[in-house]
Formats: C-alpha cells, structure tokens, sequence
C-alpha cells in the first residue's frame, strides 16, 4: 500500500513539472504562430543563384 502513496506522489509531481514546462513555454513565445510551420514544408527552398561570370571547365562535365 505504501509503494501505491509513493506512486501516485510521483505522478502527480510529474504531472506538475510538465504543467510547469507547457507555462514556460508559452510564456517564451512556442505556440504564437500555428499556421507558419505548417504552410513552410510546401514551399521549396531557394537554390543559391549562380553568378553568370563563372566560367565552365571541361573538367566540370564528364563525358562517358
């Protein structure tokens, strides 16, 4: 009987620490913005634009 007091301490003391960090997190901003994240993974990220000045070797294309 004790071990099921000591059980249900430690439940209810976990229970409070994940209250505690759902508080933290919002305070801190987590949860403001609910429509970017899921609006990003159908954009496709933007390839770095190569200069025109570059010039191509040979080297660069390998032919078989």
């Amino acid at each position: 009987m004790n071990m099921i007091y000591m059980l249900i301490g430690f439940s209810i003391l976990l229970a409070l620490l994940f209250l505690l960090a759902f508080f933290w997190a919002n305070k801190s901003g987590q949860h403001d913005d609910l429509f970017t994240p899921g609006v990003r993974v159908l954009f496709e990220e933007e390839e770095p634009q190569e200069t025109g000045n570059e010039e191509k070797s040979d080297e660069d294309h390998s032919t078989r």
